[in-house]
């Protein structure tokens, strides 16, 4: 009963510690986007911009610049990685991320469309993105659907769905190559265009999904425990699992519309979590969730500054960080 107790007590001092631990990383990477870029601004003028005294030029490179990216840059990466937790819980798959159900896939051609045929169109892009996700999940639930959501068949379906977008926007890619050069950016992923309009776009998705997740958190460790333990606890599968599935689209539609094609967040985010508090979704979500923000913000804030002036695209520094982190995970389950 001691070894017991001691052993609890850890578990709550290093979630304790790790929540302490992401929220001091996210609160450095916040400053330092605020203080980094193609213009430098010091501590002394962003205190003087917050105290209403600061320099013309510094206010605006702050407030209509800096200020909606990082907000943009942290829910973005909360909502990709809440998506991630919930698809993982769902699926009972721990390489699942918000791409293996087609959302991002159909956001991407539906966004390139606006972008390539009706160019002068392009501030709706994210409503179209948005559309286009909640196109795909749509169809991915018709081929899923057998007297409910079977996670095998919704992994299968989604897998399906994704390479039929992916050939749409290759298609429009070859069909119109004198245009692609604008959506490049997009397609890689990032928040070069970043501006208060998106951040209002994206705000309310994240708030339904971050609540959405968190109130839902006892289901996702039901369904954790296998279907039988989930019955006996009165879980109703069909209507939980979509639910929650929608939840994680939702999330992953809204992040795709304002911030591009953005991979491994919602891979990457939860296993690094569930290491270090454990597979309890009470705690996992949380702290996913802020990390997910402060590894974001932190990757934007290095891909805008490592060969400044010059600015990459923050997806393709993800893909960099995120593409051995996979393989890594692969090769440990193959071994498991």
């Amino acid at each position: 009963m001691t070894n017991h107790k001691v052993s609890v007590d850890g578990r709550q001092r290093r979630r304790r510690l790790t929540y302490l631990g992401t929220g001091i990383c996210l609160l450095f990477v916040v400053v330092t986007g605020f203080l980094y870029g193609a213009v430098p601004i010091t501590w002394q003028e962003m205190v003087s911009v917050a105290q209403g005294q600061g320099a013309g030029d510094t206010e605006r490179i702050l407030y209509y610049l800096r200020l909606p990216r990082v907000i943009c840059a942290a829910l973005v990466g909360m909502n990709l990685a809440l998506a991630g937790c919930i698809l993982q819980g769902v699926l009972h798959n721990p390489l699942a991320d918000p791409g293996i159900i087609g959302v991002t896939a159909g956001a991407g051609v539906a966004a390139m469309a606006v972008m390539i045929l009706s160019p002068a169109l392009t501030a709706w892009v994210p409503l179209a993105a948005f559309l286009g996700a909640l196109v795909a999940l749509a169809i991915v639930f018709l081929l899923a659907w057998d007297r409910g959501i079977n996670p095998l068949r919704l992994i299968l379906a989604g897998v399906a769905v994704a390479a039929f977008f992916g050939g749409g926007t290759t298609a429009l890619s070859v069909m119109f190559p004198d245009r692609i050069q604008g959506v490049v950016n997009w397609l890689a992923g990032g928040f070069a265009g970043a501006r208060w309009t998106y951040v209002w776009i994206i705000l309310p998705y994240s708030l339904i999904g971050l609540l959405g997740a968190l109130w839902n958190y006892r289901k996702l460790n039901a369904l954790q425990m296998g279907e039988e333990v989930a019955l006996s606890l009165g879980i109703n599968l069909k209507q939980t699992r979509i639910i929650l599935v929608v939840l994680a689209a939702i999330l992953a539609a809204s992040s795709v519309s304002v911030a591009g094609l953005l991979g491994f967040v919602g891979l990457i985010v939860p296993h690094l979590m569930r290491l270090v508090v454990g597979s309890d979704f009470e705690y996992l979500l949380p702290a996913s969730a802020v990390f997910g923000a402060a590894l974001l913000v932190g990757a934007d804030t290095f891909a805008r500054t490592i060969f400044s002036p010059t600015e990459i695209p923050v997806g393709i520094f993800l893909s960099f960080l995120g593409a051995p982190f996979f393989l890594y995970l692969l090769k440990r389950r193959s071994r498991g």
